[in-house]
This record gives structure tokens, C-alpha cells and sequence, in this order.
């Protein structure tokens, strides 16, 4: 009995959608997570950069002339973070003292803190060589008694910085090659069920670009749906993360999630298609024999 050409229409490209979908999302959903991971460790680090500060403390009794000139060759220090810089009077300092550290002086009768210059640094200048020459800079100015930053912080941050850097790079490659092979072998695993099909449309005429359409478009389709729900999930699960821990709020940089989300739907698409291509042009290839 010969199947009419209708009914070879409404089955072609037709295979399991559940499984394959689920798969998809599943390789998807990791990835993302992981590309999450990796915008909330970059935001930290901003975080943590930006709240890097440098003290310049001045000497005792300074007329204010003299506050005015120093502030204004501290402004063109090279390296400063534009619009920081602030100054910071003995009793701002001495509240700051107590709230940090819960004791007040003020029992003493005088405030034995100094008035300070306090700015951050642009992120180009933030390692110890260029902090250094900053520092002796500073120095030098008149009215200046001490600089004052904590190198060591910043020293830590670039450190870790380039090794986990490295180890972030090695484990997305793996990561990316892995979802590729989970999603190629989910899909051929589909495709499988349908070497006949495609054996018996070629047989009857069909071109490759004939065949292999309705194939592609429904894979783009799953490519799509998953790439959805995989974002859907992770939305929730940042949505829980945020509720349970509000802090995770202030390194959240929801541009970039957004981008890691949208990423996901594309990845999702074209892994689909490149692995559905490369599938039915395999079977299209083979011969009746290997087809068993």
C-alpha cells in the first residue's frame, strides 16, 4: 500500500516533542545559570572595586585658602574617580569612628581625628604600581600630613581576579561543549524514528530542502520553547534568590541578565537547527542497509 503524499505532509518532521523540549531546556537552564553566576561575580567585584577608597588626611589647623587649593590639585590627580572626591571634617570622622566601632572619645574633650580628603579610583588605575606613584604624588602636596588606602585589598581583587578568571573561561567551554553535545544527541535520538520517512519521501522524489523543512522548523520551534521556559525558570529561581536573600539585590545588573536570558533563546534556536541539519543530511546520506 503506497501513502498518499498527504499524509507523508502531516507526519514529515513530526517525532517526540516532550523529551526533546525537556532536554533542551534542561542544557539550557544550566548554562544560563552559569552565565548568571558569572554577571553576579562581575557585579561584586564592581561592587567591591567601587567602594575602594583613598584618604588623604590633612595637617592640623589649615586655613581654609589653603583647603581650597589642596582640594583643587587633589581633582586633578590622575586616576580619580570623577565626582568622589569628598571632604570629610573631624566631627564627620569622629561619627564615623563611633558607629564603626561603637566607642566615642568625646570624653577625652578633644577630637583627636583629622580632616580628610576621601575619593575612590577609577578602576584602569586600581592596582599597586599606579596606587603607588598616586600615593607619592599626594604626598607631596602641600598641607598633606598621610595617604592612606588598603593596597592589599586591591592586590587581592586582581589576584583573584585572573585565576578565577581562567577557571570561569575553562568551565564555560566545557559547559558550552557539553549543553551542544546534550542537545545533538537529544534531538538525533528524536530523528531517529524518522530515518524511514525520510528514506521513503527521497525515494518518491522529494528534494533534500523539501525534506529537511518541515524538520528545521519544528526544531527551531523547540529551540524556542525551550529557550523560553529555561529563562522562565530561571526568572523564578532569581526571584526566590532575591526574596531570601534581599543583599543579592545590590549586585544585580538586570541588563545583563536580560542579555543572558535573550542569549538563551538564541542558543536555543541555533543549536536546534544545526543539530536537526546535520541529522537528516546524515540519514539522507545513508544507504537503505544502514539505515537498519
Amino acid at each position: 500500500m503506497s501513502t498518499s503524499p498527504s499524509r507523508s505532509r502531516k507526519t514529515l518532521g513530526s517525532y517526540p516533542s516532550v523529551s526533546v523540549i525537556f532536554s533542551i531546556t534542561l542544557a539550557l537552564f544550566v548554562i544560563g545559570l552559569f552565565g548568571v553566576l558569572i554577571v553576579y561575580s562581575n557585579e561584586l567585584e564592581r561592587v567591591v572595586r567601587e567602594s575602594f577608597k583613598v584618604q588623604v588626611f590633612l595637617k592640623n589647623e589649615l586655613t581654609d585658602s589653603t583647603k581650597t587649593v589642596l582640594k583643587s590639585k587633589i581633582e586633578k590627580t590622575e586616576g580619580i574617580a570623577p565626582g568622589t572626591l569628598v571632604f570629610i571634617s573631624k566631627e564627620d570622622a569622629r561619627k564615623k569612628f563611633t558607629q564603626e566601632t561603637g566607642e566615642d572619645f568625646s570624653f577625652l574633650g578633644e577630637n583627636l581625628l583629622r580632616e580628610s580628603y576621601q575619593f575612590g579610583v577609577a578602576a584602569t588605575h586600581q592596582d599597586s604600581s599606579k596606587l603607588r606613584a598616586m600615593d607619592k604624588s599626594l604626598s607631596k602636596l602641600n598641607g598633606v600630613f598621610q595617604v592612606h588606602y588598603q593596597e592589599s585589598s586591591i592586590t587581592g581583587i586582581n589576584k583573584n581576579r585572573n585565576q578565577i578568571g581562567l577557571v570561569l573561561v575553562g568551565m564555560a567551554a566545557i559547559l558550552f561543549v557539553v549543553v551542544i553535545l546534550l542537545i545533538n544527541n537529544a534531538l538525533r535520538l528524536a530523528l531517529f524514528s524518522q530515518r524511514f520517512l525520510i528514506r521513503s519521501m527521497q525515494l518518491v522524489g522529494a528534494t533534500r530542502s523539501f525534506i529537511q523543512r518541515p524538520f528545521l522548523l519544528r526544531s527551531s520551534l523547540y529551540g524556542l520553547i525551550s529557550g523560553i521556559v529555561a529563562s522562565g525558570l530561571l526568572i523564578g529561581m532569581l526571584a526566590y534568590a532575591n526574596q531570601r536573600i534581599p543583599e543579592l539585590e545590590a549586585i544585580q545588573n538586570t541588563q545583563r541578565i536580560l542579555i543572558v536570558l535573550g542569549s538563551l533563546v538564541a542558543l536555543g534556536i541555533f543549536v536546534a537547527l544545526l543539530s536537526t541539519y546535520r541529522a537528516v543530511s546524515k540519514y539522507l546520506q545513508l544507504s537503505l542497509d544502514e539505515l537498519y
